[in-house]
């Protein structure tokens, strides 16, 4: 059961969209295979901004994922060339 929400919300340009979308693809089986209490993966797109929103199983283990080499060392500068401003990230526990 998911129990903690890791929401990392970006802006991105419109015409870089699709780039972020595929650093999104490119790592979401990493993540829910090799994260520990990685629950899901989900990418939303609205009109402001693009959110992705992590499930774990602990708020824990979001805390982990952010200083993960996985986070750290590919994911961010992966999606660093298409951030107009730092990302809002935030994480949220399940009652």
């Amino acid at each position: 059961m998911t129990k903690a929400f890791l929401e990392i919300t970006m802006k991105i340009a419109p015409e870089n969209r699709p780039l972020a979308g595929e650093v999104y693809a490119k790592y979401k089986q990493p993540f829910l295979s090799g994260i520990l209490g990685a629950k899901s993966k989900d990418l939303l797109l609205r009109a402001e901004d693009v959110q992705v929103l992590h499930g774990f199983d602990s708020k824990a283990n979001a805390e982990s994922y952010l200083k993960s080499d996985l986070f750290q060392k590919e994911v961010v500068p992966a999606l660093t060339p298409y951030l107009m401003e730092n990302p809002d990230i935030r994480i949220y526990e399940c009652a």
